[in-house]
C-alpha cells in the first residue's frame, strides 16, 4: 500500500514539475508573451464589458462570467502600447491568483509551450521601459523568444492590491 501512495506522490510532484515549466502564450501585436499554465483557469472569447469609472485605464471593466464577476485588463494598454479595435481573435485568458480572477484582454492566444527552466534566462535591466519590471523571464522556443510575465506583480503592484487583502 506504501508503494501506490510513493508512486501517487511522485506523480503529483511530476505533474507539479512540468506545470512550472508550460506557458500559456499570447500575442500582443508581433511579440509573444507567456503566462505560467498554473495561473490560467480558461479562455473566453471577447464579450460585453461593463465599465466601471476611477479605475486606471487598462483596466476596461468587469465582465459577468457565468455568474462571476472578473475585473478585466487590456494587456495592451497596460504596457502602453497602441489601442486596437477588438475581433474575433481577440480573447480574455481568465487567471486565479490566490482568491482572485482576473481577466487579460489579448490579441490572440498562440499556443501552450513547454518551455524548459534552463531554456529561460532573467531579463536585461532596463530602467526606462515600463512594463519590463512585469518580465520575470525571457523565454526561446527554437527560433523565437517568449516574454515570460510575473501575473502577481502585474496584477498587485499596479492596481494596489494586496495578496492579504483578497
Amino acid at each position: 500500500m506504501s508503494d501506490v501512495f510513493e508512486n501517487a506522490q511522485l506523480e503529483d510532484e511530476e505533474e507539479e514539475e512540468s506545470l512550472d515549466e508550460k506557458y500559456l502564450t499570447f500575442m500582443l501585436g508581433e511579440e509573444e508573451f507567456g503566462i505560467n499554465i498554473s495561473f490560467v483557469t480558461e479562455i473566453v472569447g471577447i464579450q460585453a464589458i461593463t465599465f466601471v469609472p476611477e479605475l486606471p485605464i487598462f483596466v476596461k471593466g468587469i465582465i459577468n462570467l457565468r455568474g462571476q464577476i472578473i475585473p478585466v485588463i487590456d494587456v495592451r494598454l497596460r504596457f502602453e502600447k497602441e489601442e486596437v479595435e477588438y475581433n474575433d481573435r481577440t480573447c480574455i485568458i481568465v487567471l486565479q491568483l490566490k482568491d482572485l480572477s482576473i481577466g487579460f484582454i489579448v490579441d490572440s492566444v498562440a499556443a501552450c509551450d513547454q518551455i524548459p527552466n534552463e531554456s529561460v534566462i532573467p531579463p536585461p535591466i532596463a530602467q526606462r521601459n515600463y512594463h519590463q519590471k512585469y518580465v520575470s523571464g525571457i523565454g526561446k522556443i527554437q527560433d523565437k523568444i517568449v516574454l515570460i510575465l510575473d501575473c502577481e506583480k502585474m496584477i498587485m503592484e499596479d492596481m494596489g492590491l494586496s495578496m492579504e487583502a483578497v
